[in-house]
């Protein structure tokens, strides 16, 4: 929004609106006193409950003239702008900032941040309260306003999330190379095949964004929008999570499918296996390797991308390894009935699994595809891991926004060697 210096300037001598703010940076000494901390924080989170939003540090409010940011303190005055949208605001508030300069009344061109805030997926709480932008000023939500936002976005997340526009994206957020695996049956323009198979979405005032499936399935780095979505992997030296015995660790970031991949050899990298001879040499691995696969992908394709700031997280220890997967079970679904119940949270993204060939080359996994939407996935987990350790594996909910499953390793035999 408003690109260039010549659509800010005349933006600027316009006044503020709905979607654009600009406010003048006072310090003392290198510490920025003005604006406020917390009336900045209440300003931001009225815009991104509102709209996609612009604004503009280093421009008076009152006179509508450039007066500036000095070079010196450009690093100070971002820091106070993301501090605010990462420690202050609850959720946290995605922002990019820009260096860019403006003509001064004289002349003179000076220095000023442009801070873009995308209208969000969520509704965000400041010091203040929550406040909605209307016309040039914001607003306190009223109770009935703010709980008919709260259902909104709600149900936009719990129904069908994935296909809601991520802010700040396009088409072009999405590499060709990933999508055209959902659109090479198809004669018509990519950009139409990709808004009928949701990869692309319609924003509320019209524009093409890229989809949240869009982002997890054909962007290389969609933590770069959204920024929990990868798997934190640590194997860990004994049975207790510390890190002052971490052996390995890996953030996995990327599709979706690339991440069960470097899951799946993060896993074989760090699992032990031993062996027997009788007489011939007989691995015995920690963990069967298909119960393994199949946890990966529930965790990938069933976890709850809605909630903000959890990722997946995969740990493993000397004797089990852990699966936290974000998000409560779907609908009905018990811990109970996990193995006879088939409901699925994220549709859209399981169907996109389904036809993606698996990479990942091992003769155990026993299929083709990441997703056969049989409902078998956990039914093999706990099968296979039974028979390989003798130990069930364990299914536990925390907090009703967390689901951890737990695999027991297989014991070695006496006198193994190990590889």
């Amino acid at each position: 929004m408003f690109d260039s210096p010549e659509e800010l300037t005349k933006k600027i001598q316009l006044g503020e609106d709905n979607s654009f703010e600009y406010k003048a940076v006072i310090f003392r000494g290198s510490k920025v006193v003005g604006p406020g901390r917390d009336n900045l924080a209440d300003e931001i989170a009225a815009m991104a409950n509102a709209n996609d939003s612009v604004l503009i540090l280093g421009v008076d409010d009152k006179t509508k003239e450039v007066i500036g940011i000095p070079m010196d303190k450009l690093d100070a005055v971002e820091d106070f702008v993301r501090e605010i949208c990462n420690d202050t605001l609850k959720p946290p508030v995605l922002m990019r900032a820009y260096r860019i300069e403006l003509p001064a009344p004289d002349g003179t061109m000076l220095p000023v941040l442009k801070v873009e805030i995308p209208r969000s997926l969520f509704v965000h709480q400041s010091p203040g309260g929550y406040f909605f932008r209307q016309g040039s000023s914001k607003r306190q939500m009223q109770p009935d306003f703010l709980a008919r936002m709260f259902q909104q976005r709600s149900q936009a997340r719990l129904i069908r999330f994935e296909e809601q526009d991520v802010p700040g994206t396009s088409m072009d957020s999405l590499e060709q190379n990933l999508w055209e695996r959902f659109t090479s049956q198809s004669d018509e323009a990519a950009d139409v095949v990709l808004l009928k198979r949701n990869l692309l979405a319609r924003s509320d005032s019209g524009e093409i964004k890229a989809s949240v499936a869009g982002i997890l399935m054909c962007c290389e780095n969609p933590e770069q929008y959204m920024p929990s979505a990868y798997i934190e992997a640590v194997r860990y030296r004994g049975t207790l999570q510390d890190s002052n015995y971490q052996l390995d660790a890996q953030k996995i970031i990327g599709p979706l499918d690339r991440q069960i991949d470097h899951a799946m050899s993060f896993f074989k990298k760090n699992q032990t296996v031993a062996a027997i001879k009788t007489p011939a040499r007989v691995d015995m691995p920690q963990y069967n390797e298909r119960a393994v696969f199949e946890a990966l992908v529930n965790a990938v394709a069933h976890r709850d991308y809605a909630i903000y700031g959890s990722k997946i997280r995969f740990f493993m220890f000397d004797d089990r390894m852990e699966i936290y997967s974000p998000g409560a079970l779907p609908n009905t679904v018990t811990i109970e009935s996990i193995a006879l119940r088939q409901d699925t949270r994220n549709e859209l993204l399981t169907s996109l699994l389904a036809e993606c060939p698996i990479k990942y080359a091992s003769d155990e996994l026993g299929r083709r595809s990441y997703m056969e939407k049989r409902g078998d996935g956990v039914p093999i987990i706990l099968s296979r891991s039974e028979r390989h350790s003798g130990r069930k594996p364990e299914y536990r909910l925390i907090d009703d926004s967390e689901l951890l499953l737990i695999i027991h390793a297989a014991q070695p035999p006496e006198s193994s060697p190990e590889t």
